[in-house]
């Protein structure tokens, strides 16, 4: 028994991975192939895929908004839980990396769900607002450079329904977040995000400290 978060020894993960993780066959390729990414740390984990996809289920998600591509393997994940009709809008900055994101979009035959907006992401949220897409979205999943956040997260607000869910991944920052340091922008953002949350009104939220912390905000 316990009455804290357990820290995961590397044999406990492994026992997660091979015994409680359901990957398909197209995630386990991607996730290998950005593993040799030089970037590869900007990867969700797996469990944490697994995780958006049940969310998506459970509040019978149709749309949902992405801010922060990289490879796809969240978009994936999300995508694969919608409907038929479900719909994903993605939005990132690189063509490099969505390039590879949509590579796999194709052989997981859920290209045909996702709209990818190139570009500042804070300029495609805006321009869904004024083309009256506000409270249009069920979920939406926040994974882009951390000093926006507050920035993403007041726009989803405006774009997700009550009752829709919003993840806001890194939220601990590799412990950072304890005691950020001075040259740190990112992580003294996600620190003020974190207690801004904590008595934001206009949602619920819990911490889900798996990979690197997720926050959950359901609108009221």
């Amino acid at each position: 028994m316990s009455n804290q978060t357990l820290g995961f020894s590397d044999a406990l993960y492994g026992y997660i991975q091979e015994n409680v993780l359901r990957e398909s066959d197209v995630l386990r390729r991607l996730r290998e192939e950005t593993a040799r990414h030089p970037e590869s740390e900007m990867q969700i984990a797996p469990e944490q895929g697994q995780l958006m996809a049940i969310l998506a289920k459970l509040i019978g998600a149709r749309r949902a908004l992405e801010i922060g591509v990289f490879t796809g393997y969240s978009s994936i994940a999300v995508a694969c839980a919608l409907p038929p009709d479900g719909r994903i809008v993605a939005c990132d900055v690189s063509e490099e990396y969505t390039s590879v994101a949509q590579r796999y979009w194709r052989d997981a035959g859920i290209a045909h769900k996702i709209d990818l907006r190139i570009g500042p992401a804070i300029e495609t949220l805006d321009a869904l607002l004024e083309e009256g897409a506000a409270a249009s979205f069920d979920m939406a999943f926040i994974d882009a450079d951390k000093v926006s956040y507050d920035a993403y997260y007041e726009r989803s607000l405006e774009l997700v329904r009550v009752g829709g869910v919003i993840l806001l991944d890194n939220m601990l920052r590799g412990g950072r977040v304890v005691e950020p340091a001075s040259d740190d922008e990112g992580t003294r953002a996600i620190d003020a995000l974190n207690r801004k949350l904590k008595t934001d009104e206009r949602v619920d939220t819990a911490m889900v400290p798996i990979a690197d912390g997720v926050m959950m905000a359901l609108r009221r």
